[in-house]
């Protein structure tokens, strides 16, 4: 029995809830885009969008081009959380999930008989079946393999809706008809590393030594690759956290120095918040700003050190200083705003450290500082996040600019992220309850049915279908109905 692990990956996961909630979108090319301007790029695509070989990080303007018939549809990544959870729920009604490693991905180890291919197999058509009952446009592919890379590898092989075994028996010449591309883990920078060491094929990856791996990689990963390739399970690596930011495309009606400012304070608060809260606190000894132009190669992208803080108010003040020679440069015509608006901005708080390798803050002016940020973490904390806020950000509140975003390596936390529910949030939570209610009353319907025709006949041969019981829809405390 060398299974060992099961993987699910949901079919381009965020369009796929989109489809879910609009049915106008279902069989039709959609692209999910952080906000609504042809100057961006897709952050996901639909399977029809993606048979006009629109990806991520396609333009938008060159998806329509594609695709003249497409879709383009604003993320929202609150919603993509709630479906999650749902997700998460129906399958641990079939089998206890590990940890996720991104929102539309998860391993579930398997252990004892179900380490057995046929009990394995039927406990992924279980997933499937689970899945699809409650859910009208959003599928899965599942791989199953010795350990999690493979299954991950396997979970890719067959899409959309596939479902791929790769037992120790079928190593290694099941990956050989793989592009190195298709292998988590190598990129477009460790392909040309590999290529440039001789090897051009998963063939060739497969049959190299660990050696000439390590040497390929350039460190210990090279061995932990090799080790991978042959099912065996390598444990995580302990990495010590570098650096935390955020990004944003500014929306059109944001693409000015006051909007931009608005958003940079935004997007420097969030980050001082996660520097707070993640991991029992960090403290920061630099910040990087990087601002984008339309119509211009040069960026705007200035960095300051200073001793380790983490209190917003002295981090927004380092941000105002940096920001100065670009409002000089717009103030004296050197930066023409309305010819090269901002296109994209980023704040990067770097040389980050534990708090618990610190000592305490003895100057009077710091810790005064440091209780006016733990007066607004505890105010937001409790109503949601930018429920208090300072007046810089408030072009970007208004706006609603910056919202949560998901990364591809993690799941965001929602409490510091996810921003104070203002009426548009109102409004969609409304949408969200109409379409639970909706889901409950067709699950009730396709129950009333079967108890009226219990005598329905069947095929012979055909197997009996065991129903999944309905799960009861998580609640949330954003999502009462009392807003």
């Amino acid at each position: 029995m060398t299974l060992r692990c099961l993987f699910v990956d949901f079919n381009s996961y965020f369009a796929s809830v989109e489809q879910e909630d609009a049915a106008e979108l279902r069989g039709r090319p959609v692209a999910v885009a952080p906000v609504m301007t042809d100057s961006t790029c897709c952050i996901a695509a639909s399977i029809e969008a993606k048979r006009f070989g629109i990806r991520t990080g396609t333009l938008v303007r060159e998806a329509r081009e594609r695709c003249p018939e497409l879709l383009v549809v604003p993320a929202r990544p609150a919603r993509y959380m709630q479906a999650h959870t749902r997700l998460m729920a129906a399958i641990a009604d079939c089998i206890p999930h590990g940890t996720p490693g991104s929102i539309d991905e998860v391993p579930c180890w398997l252990i004892g008989r179900e380490r057995q291919r046929v009990n394995a197999v039927a406990i992924a058509q279980a997933i499937k079946r689970r899945i699809a009952d409650e859910f009208a446009a959003i599928r899965c592919s599942i791989g199953i393999a010795p350990n999690r890379f493979l299954a991950k590898t396997a979970s890719d092989m067959q899409k959309p809706d596939g479902l791929v075994v790769l037992e120790k028996h079928d190593l290694p010449h099941a990956l050989h008809g793989l592009e190195l591309r298709d292998l988590c883990g190598i990129g477009s920078s460790m392909e040309a590393r590999l290529l440039a060491a001789g090897i051009d094929s998963v063939e060739e990856l497969c049959a190299a030594p660990k050696d000439r791996l390590r040497a390929a990689w350039g460190s210990v990963e090279g061995e932990r690759f090799w080790m991978q390739l042959r099912g065996i399970e390598v444990p995580d690596r302990r990495t010590q956290r570098g650096s935390i930011g955020h990004s944003h495309v500014l929306d059109p009606k944001l693409r000015n120095l006051d909007g931009m400012r608005a958003v940079l304070f935004k997007l420097l608060a969030k980050a001082a918040m996660r520097l707070r809260h993640e991991d029992d606190g960090y403290l920061a000894r630099g910040l990087q700003l990087h601002v984008r132009f339309v119509g211009l190669d040069d960026r705007f992208s200035p960095s300051v050190e200073f001793a380790p803080i983490d209190d917003t108010p002295s981090l927004l003040q380092q941000l105002a200083k940096m920001l100065e020679p670009l409002e000089r440069a717009a103030a004296s015509g050197r930066w023409n705003v309305r010819r090269n608006p901002p296109l994209s901005v980023a704040a990067t708080l770097v040389g980050i450290e534990l708090r618990s390798e610190r000592s305490g803050e003895l100057i009077a002016t710091t810790r005064r500082r440091q209780s006016v940020t733990a007066v607004l973490d505890k105010v937001n904390n409790h109503f949601g996040n930018n429920a208090l806020y300072v007046a810089a950000m408030q072009t970007a509140i208004r706006h609603d600019a910056a919202p949560m975003r998901i990364p591809f390596s993690h799941l965001p936390d929602v409490r510091l992220e996810e921003d104070f529910r203002t009426q548009a949030h109102a409004e969609e939570l409304v949408r969200l309850r109409e379409r639970q209610f909706k889901v409950l009353a067709e699950a009730a319907h396709k129950k009333a049915q079967v108890q009226r025709s219990p005598a329905m006949s069947k095929p012979s041969g055909a197997t009996t279908r065991v129903r999944m019981p309905l799960r009861s829809l998580p609640s949330s405390p954003q999502l009462g109905l009392g807003f």
